[in-house]
């Protein structure tokens, strides 16, 4: 790959020195630098509001599960703002793309060959874990919706 010596060069020995935390290291800036692209090339207002619209509409979905009239129009107003915020949120997501497109086969290479790393998981299954965690954890400091 064409980024493999830029990486092994910049990372390699750290991960050498200890692979776990190199791992916690990487999926926290991956995940600092994802959600950075989120709450700058999303409209946040128009997120918090169609997150907002999205909740009270499942909250009388819960009060119309009988009426099937009206759940089905409540799930047709649902869809439409969970397109409407998918909109928003496809530029960002793109642009998060080639970092990890970069990425995730260079730390396959490096990573799959240690075996379990924490909790009997590869690399890939702690990387998971702890950018979820760093993901609800920035989201909420960042105030990205």
């Amino acid at each position: 790959m064409v980024f493999d010596g830029f990486l092994n060069s910049i990372l390699g020995g750290f991960i050498s020195w200890n692979p776990l935390l190199a791992l916690i290291i990487i999926s926290f800036i991956l995940m600092l630098i994802t959600t950075l692209i989120y709450k700058y090339f999303t409209d946040q207002e128009a997120m918090k509001h169609l997150k907002e619209e999205m909740k009270e509409i499942q909250e009388e979905m819960k009060k119309a599960k009988d009426d099937a009239g009206k759940m089905m129009e409540l799930q047709k107003q649902s869809f439409s703002k969970m397109i409407e915020s998918f909109k928003h949120q496809l530029k960002p997501m793109l642009i998060t793309f080639v970092p990890f497109i970069i990425l995730f086969p260079w730390l396959r290479g490096i990573y799959t060959p240690m075996g379990d790393l924490f909790l009997g998981m590869g690399w890939f299954g702690n990387y998971l874990i702890f950018g979820i965690v760093f993901n609800i954890i920035l989201r909420k400091i960042l105030k990205v919706h």
